[in-house]
C-alpha cells in the first residue's frame, strides 16, 4: 500500500484567491461575512452571507470559451486545481495520464433566474403555467448546453479534460462531508495502485436564493447587526449557521511519485474514517457516527497524539454539541479551531475550505485562531483556540458531518 502525500493546494474564499491572500485574512482575524445587498432589497430574513469576491475566472479557465458552459462552482474548482497544480509543480507530461484522477465534492447548482424568464414566459397560458407549453416552446429558448452548465459532475470533468486526467475521475455529493470523502477516496485510489497523482477537494455554494428558499432559511442565523460576528462556533450565544461559498482543491500522490519529482509535501494522509447513523428523519444524529469515524481515522494512523482539531462547528446547537461531546470523549482536550467561523456553511466545498485552512496552519505552524468565540457552552466541552498559537505537535485531524447523519474524519501528519 502506498504512502499518501499532499503537494498542493488551491482555494477560492470569502477570504480571498489563493493560499497567501487566505492565510493573511486568518491572521488578521478577517471575516469573509458581509452584507449582500441583494438579499437586503429583496427583503431575506438573513441579508448577510459569505460571498467569493475578487474573483476573475478569466485568470485561470483556458481555453475561455468553457465558461459559458461553467456555473460559478465550477469555475471555483477550476482555479483551486490550476492553483494546487502550480504549487505541486505538476508540468503538462510529468504525471502519466492513465495513472492521474481526480475526485470532486458536489452538490446541487442552482441557475440564475434570468435564465429562465423568457423560457418561462412563453410557457404561460390564460390559466397559468403550462407544463406541455413548456415542453413545446419555452425548452426551446435555453441555452443549448443549459444542462451541463450545473451538472454536479462538471467540475470533475473539467478539471480531468483541462489536465488529461484519465484516470479514476468521480464526484461525491453527500453534502457537507462531500470534500472529505473525495480526498479520502482520491487517497484510496493512490493506495489501491489504480493511480500515482490525484486532484481532490470539493466546491460548493449556499448563497443561491433557490437554495436558500428551498431550504426556508432553516437553520439560519438571523442575528445580522453585525454580519462578521454571526457565525459563533461552539461559543454559547451562537444561534445559527451562516451562508457562504468557496472551493480548494489538493494535489495528493504517492510518497514514491512525489520523491520522484522531487516534489515537496505538505503534510501525508494518515488516517480516514468514514461513517454514518440513520437521523435523516429527526436530523438530530446523537454524534456516534462522528466519534466511530474518529476512531477508526486515529486507529488507521496508529493512534497519534492530535496537535489539534480542526472542527466542523457550523453554529448550530444541537450540531455542535455533538461534535463538540464526540471530541471531548475520543481527545480530551486537545485544541480545537473552528474555520467556519470565517465564512460559514458552504455546502460541498466546506470541508476542503477548512481542511486549506488547517494545512496553511500546519505549513506556518500556527493553529488557526477562531473568531466570535466570546462565551464557552457548557454543552460544548472543547478547547476552542481563540489566538494564533504554535503547535504543539505534527498531526491534525480534520472532521465533517451532516444533520442526516454521515460523518468523515481525516488524519494528516505534517511532512
Amino acid at each position: 500500500m502506498s504512502d499518501v502525500v499532499i503537494t498542493g493546494l488551491g482555494i477560492v474564499s470569502p477570504l480571498g484567491v489563493g493560499a497567501d491572500v487566505v492565510w493573511q485574512a486568518i491572521l488578521a482575524r478577517q471575516s469573509g461575512v458581509r452584507p449582500i445587498p441583494r438579499f437586503a432589497e429583496m427583503g431575506w430574513i438573513a441579508p448577510f452571507g459569505a460571498e467569493v469576491q475578487g474573483f476573475d475566472p478569466k485568470e485561470y479557465v483556458t481555453p475561455r470559451k468553457s465558461l459559458k458552459v461553467m456555473a460559478p462552482e465550477i469555475q471555483f474548482a477550476f482555479a483551486a486545481a490550476e492553483q494546487a497544480s502550480r504549487m505541486a509543480g505538476l508540468e503538462e507530461g510529468s504525471v502519466t495520464p492513465e495513472r492521474f484522477g481526480v475526485v470532486c465534492g458536489g452538490g446541487m447548482m442552482y441557475c440564475e433566474f434570468d435564465e429562465l424568464e423568457a423560457p418561462f414566459k412563453a410557457s404561460i397560458n390564460g390559466k397559468g403555467f403550462d407544463m406541455r407549453a413548456w415542453g413545446a416552446e419555452g425548452m426551446r429558448l435555453l441555452f443549448p448546453l443549459w444542462m451541463l452548465k450545473y451538472l454536479p459532475n462538471m467540475s470533475a470533468c473539467h478539471v480531468g479534460i483541462h489536465r488529461d486526467a484519465r484516470g479514476p475521475t468521480n464526484t461525491i455529493a453527500h453534502g457537507d462531508v462531500s470534500s472529505l470523502l473525495s480526498i479520502g477516496e482520491a487517497a484510496d485510489c493512490i493506495r489501491r495502485g489504480h493511480a500515482d497523482v490525484m486532484l481532490a477537494g470539493g466546491s460548493g455554494s449556499r448563497l443561491h436564493l433557490t437554495d436558500l428558499l428551498w431550504r426556508r432559511g432553516a437553520g439560519l442565523t438571523l442575528a445580522g447587526d453585525e454580519p462578521a460576528a454571526a457565525s459563533r462556533p461552539f461559543e454559547l450565544n451562537r444561534q445559527g449557521m451562516v451562508c457562504g461559498e468557496g472551493c480548494a482543491m489538493f494535489v495528493l500522490e504517492s510518497v514514491a511519485h512525489a520523491e520522484r519529482r522531487k516534489a515537496k509535501p505538505i503534510a501525508k494522509i494518515a488516517g480516514f474514517g468514514s461513517r454514518f447513523e440513520p437521523s435523516a428523519a429527526s436530523r438530530q444524529p446523537t454524534g456516534q457516527a462522528i466519534e466511530n469515524a474518529l476512531r477508526f481515522a486515529l486507529e488507521q494512523s496508529g493512534e497519534p497524539r492530535i496537535a489539534f482539531v480542526k472542527a466542523h462547528g457550523n453554529a448550530m446547537r444541537h450540531s455542535d454539541q455533538i461534535e463538540a461531546q464526540a471530541i471531548h470523549r475520543v481527545l480530551g482536550d486537545t485544541p480545537v479551531t473552528a474555520p467556519t467561523s470565517y465564512f460559514g456553511e458552504l455546502g460541498a466545498g466546506g470541508g476542503a475550505v477548512e481542511l486549506a485552512v488547517a494545512l496553511l496552519g500546519i505549513q506556518h505552524n500556527v493553529i488557526p485562531p477562531t473568531l466570535n468565540y466570546d462565551e464557552p457552552d457548557p454543552q460544548c466541552p472543547v478547547n476552542v483556540i481563540t489566538a494564533p498559537q504554535p503547535i504543539g505537535g505534527n498531526t491534525i485531524v480534520a472532521i465533517n458531518h451532516t444533520p442526516t447523519g454521515q460523518a468523515a474524519a481525516l488524519v494528516l501528519t505534517k511532512a
